[in-house]
């Protein structure tokens, strides 16, 4: 392609942060990305993973960017108060989500976060350029010359965005904390993906684990599949991996999914960490 476009994980985990030899291989961090399209920096989340890509970041210069929220839970939101980039004076940053309610705003959001007795400091403490700012889910935003960031509601509990990214004739969609209906297939999620290059889905759950876990606000890569194939998307990534699942469960998982993705026609793989996707090109190897 005559321009970049990749996206890098740095967090895949959901729910909490899990450390250990049992989570080295797809890795602990929750969720947390890197978009890059030609050069310009787009992250979504603000999970755990958010500190690593700060400390790259603090070794590459001066950042201007935008960190677009899938949603304001804990696990999405409790790295940014350690994203060194953000306490830099000549640093720029947006914060952006689309998922609450009037009055609530991205700023009480990280400020409820950012608060005694969780917290001993405030957004106050941040010295780039910081500016928080909200939408609608549904809404289309424009990052910069050529980027397109179409947006839509998730069934998820307080909400949640899903995210379609297209630069240069590719895409990319960032669907997770997603609960589908068991037995159903969203036409509306359908339509917001197709075509596609690439689907990362929220995958938290087993068939088995989501019947008892029904109204937590996730999925399964069963039904992030039947998305991908009624939506004639080739690429499909299994993301926001459950704490319970280590190393050893997410290799079976990931084995399992391909083997049926493959009888799809449709390439499947786990999100781990470093892992980078160029859309429009083949997924890289599962680990």
């Amino acid at each position: 392609m005559a321009e970049e476009f990749s996206i890098r994980f740095w967090g895949v985990r959901g729910s909490i942060a899990c450390g250990g030899p049992d989570y080295a291989r797809y890795g602990g961090n929750t969720s947390c990305l890197e978009v890059r399209c030609n050069g310009r920096l787009l992250i979504f989340d603000g999970g755990t993973g958010i500190r690593p890509l700060g400390e790259q970041l603090m070794r590459d210069g001066a950042v201007v960017s935008a960190i677009y929220l899938t949603h304001t839970h804990f696990d999405h939101i409790c790295g940014l108060p350690f994203f060194a980039p953000l306490f830099c004076p000549e640093n720029k940053f947006d914060i952006w989500s689309g998922h609450l309610e009037f009055p609530l705003t991205t700023r009480d959001a990280v400020s409820t976060l950012m608060s005694a007795p969780v917290l001993p400091i405030d957004p106050d403490i941040f010295r780039a350029d910081v500016k928080f700012r909200d939408f609608h889910a549904g809404e289309t935003l424009n990052p910069s010359p050529g980027v397109v960031l179409k947006t839509m509601a998730l069934n998820h509990p307080n909400g949640a965005t899903g995210y379609r990214i297209e630069f240069e004739g590719h895409s990319a969609c960032y669907i997770t904390d997603l609960e589908h209906v068991a037995g159903e297939v969203d036409a509306e999620l359908v339509a917001f993906v197709r075509d596609t290059d690439v689907l990362i889905y929220d995958t938290s759950y087993t068939e088995n684990e989501y019947l008892k876990k029904i109204g937590f606000g996730h999925s399964t890569w069963e039904a992030g599949l039947a998305v991908a194939k009624a939506a004639g998307v080739p690429r499909f990534v299994l993301f926001h991996h459950d704490p319970a699942h280590t190393d050893a469960a997410m290799a079976a998982i990931e084995h399992e999914a391909s083997a049926a993705a493959r009888a799809m026609g449709i390439e499947a793989v786990a999100a781990r960490e470093g892992m980078v996707l160029r859309p429009g090109q083949a997924l890289p190897v599962a680990a």
